[in-house]
């Protein structure tokens, strides 16, 4: 399985600050060990990005945006990309307002239009399963087409990209993927849930796991809308790719009340095409897919989309 296909959107980001940003695709071991020199400039850019996280929301977004500014006035260097993708990375985990996602989305535009980067390679393996081979679209195309399509900003008019036009395919492509799942799993209680037998209700499908800072961040939200709701026909399903062992006390700590399923061999993430998490999908009563985001959200965002299946 390809690395991207199984690690966190978190690591990226992570690795796009704090690691040799492996040519936004996947390269050697050794060059991922090897320390980024960062310049005077970039430095204090880096370590803000880094302690963006520990920073209140109100006080995060103007920290973003301004970011964002920095980042653009900067030579056009390998580091300068490191730093639009990271910040874009962190920029979606909950809501810091359109205009910072704007600045963000066009300090990344930019910064791609002064120093492309090379499509991503086929794994050989991939080529061995006697299937033609093609290359995809690098990261940080993806992310730029991610804010676009998830987040309603704009890419610059002046950005005209191959890489940006196929990633933005693969997201419509993955999207229809997404309009009509079906699948079973069992929950920690060992209760076997099959989606199609919701319909009628309005079903948030949430993947997450144990480790992951914005899905811990956005869980108590979620709890109280399941609790607000419930009663209104609202069915939340929390989907982890962990091992029960790990799932079970977690959720009992945190005292968890909606179903949380088990889906160790990522069959479900793979069918919902989930590369990164958090991530969350709304289905109205008529199982139609209305809603989604590519990252945490606020209680006031999520809101926003049950609002779209009809729940208020």
């Amino acid at each position: 399985m390809k690395l991207e296909s199984i690690l966190c959107r978190y690591f990226l980001i992570v690795a796009a600050v704090f690691a040799v940003v492996v040519g936004f695709a996947v390269q050697s071991a050794s060059a991922q060990k090897q320390e980024i020199a960062w310049n005077a400039d970039e430095k204090p850019i880096a370590e803000q990005i880094h302690g963006l996280r520990g920073l209140a929301d109100d006080v995060r977004a103007g920290t973003t945006k301004d970011l964002a500014l920095k980042i653009r006035k900067l030579p056009s260097t390998e580091n300068k990309l490191r730093l639009a993708v990271g910040l874009a990375g962190l920029s979606t985990e909950g809501d810091f307002g359109h205009d910072t996602l704007q600045e963000v989305a066009t300090t990344l535009a930019d910064t791609l239009r002064e120093r492309p980067v090379p499509w991503t390679q086929p794994e050989k393996s991939d080529s061995d399963k006697g299937a033609p081979a093609t290359r995809a679209p690098a990261y940080p195309y993806v992310e730029l087409a991610t804010l676009v399509r998830y987040e309603h900003v704009e890419a610059p008019t002046h950005f005209d990209d191959e890489q940006y036009r196929a990633a933005m395919s693969r997201l419509e492509a993955d999207d229809l993927k997404r309009q009509h799942p079906d699948f079973t799993l069992t929950d920690l209680a060992g209760k076997t849930w099959k989606f199609s037998d919701l319909r009628g209700k309005v079903v948030l499908v949430n993947f997450w796991a144990t480790w992951c800072p914005p899905c811990r961040k956005e869980m108590p939200d979620l709890e109280q809308l399941y609790q607000r709701f419930a009663a209104k026909g609202f069915v939340v399903l929390g989907i982890s790719d962990e091992e029960k062992n790990k799932v079970e006390p977690f959720i009992r700590e945190r005292k968890v009340s909606f179903p949380v399923l088990l889906d160790p061999g990522r069959k479900v993430n793979d069918l919902f095409v989930v590369e990164g998490i958090p991530k969350s999908f709304v289905y109205d009563r008529d199982g139609k897919l209305v809603a989604q985001s590519i990252d945490m959200r606020t209680q006031k965002q999520f809101l926003d989309m049950l609002g779209k299946a009809g729940l208020e």
